[in-house]
């Protein structure tokens, strides 16, 4: 049985990018599913995808396989 976390995921992930700043997407599903243990690497993505359409990230593609995602500045609007 799953047991409620006491975090949304979307706040972990922009607490830990506004402390650590820009990290990789593996290196954030670490830090992340420190605060969320049951945390799969899809939910992180659905998140993440969640974000960015809000415009709250950024996520650029560093090489194939691996991502950077970034908080968005304030007042950016792109």
């Amino acid at each position: 049985m799953r047991a409620w976390s006491t975090i949304p995921i979307h706040i972990a992930v922009i607490e830990i990018l506004s402390k650590k700043g820009a990290l990789n997407d593996t290196e954030l599903y670490k830090e992340v599913k420190k605060a969320i243990n049951d945390l799969s690497f899809r939910e992180l993505n659905r998140t993440m995808l969640k974000l960015e359409v809000a415009g709250f990230i950024k996520v650029s593609r560093l090489m194939k396989e691996k991502r950077r995602v970034e908080l968005k500045e304030a007042g950016s609007l792109r």
